[in-house]
């Protein structure tokens, strides 16, 4: 992924977000009255707008320098997601069964993490470091990984029809949908910026 910055997006800003995923669907009306419907993008792609909240004003100037550093729309960073942030239900603790991610052909060592959303399957390309546990089997397995695109290689490849599953804590790669910050001082010590949006990077 180009153009991109293994940083954080700071979580007390991000705890005030709006927004989730977006899909693009082209809907067809025919002449009898019924309707086509054709899905244009293969999944789906996630927005927030973390504006709008009051904050401190050091919380605004974090807000600034942050989007400074990263050049408004130019480079890319992790955004924690509080509602969608782990391979398990929110507030559960990840287990190393919790995702599908792959079955053993005896010579592949390489698996990509992936998060099921029903027949779905969405890449997880930041995977919180320390946070990933893998299996084949059930049994743990030792791994290594790689944080920068969520791919996981195993020390040992699976026997054929093992089944590797994983289970991890995950950011979204976004960056920010604006080349531009309009800040308000809503009192003594305290203001708002009245749009941040952000849109999920799709690698």
């Amino acid at each position: 992924m180009t153009n991109f910055h293994e940083v954080s997006f700071p979580v007390p800003l991000a705890l005030a977000a709006t927004g989730g995923p977006e899909r693009r669907t082209e809907v067809v009306n025919l002449a009898s009255g019924a309707e086509v419907r054709n899905a244009v993008w293969a999944g789906s792609r996630r927005r927030w707008d973390v504006g709008s909240a009051a904050l401190k004003l050091d919380a605004l100037q974090d807000l600034v320098a942050f989007f400074e550093a990263r050049g408004g729309r130019l480079y890319g960073f992790r955004f924690r997601d509080a509602l969608d942030d782990r391979s398990c239900a929110a507030g559960e603790v990840p287990s190393a069964t919790d995702q599908r991610i792959g079955t053993g052909d005896g010579v592949a060592t390489r698996f990509q993490l992936v998060k099921a959303y029903g027949d779905h399957q969405r890449r997880i390309l930041k995977p919180v470091a320390g946070s990933v546990i893998v299996a084949v089997d059930g049994v743990t397995a030792e791994f290594s990984l790689d944080a920068t695109t969520g791919e996981v290689t195993l020390d040992a490849a699976p026997a054929p029809g093992g089944v590797v599953t994983a289970g991890y804590r995950f950011d979204c790669p976004v960056r920010f949908d604006t080349d531009r910050l309009d800040i308000t001082l809503e009192g003594f010590g305290a203001g708002k910026a009245l749009r941040v949006p952000l849109v999920e990077l799709i690698g």
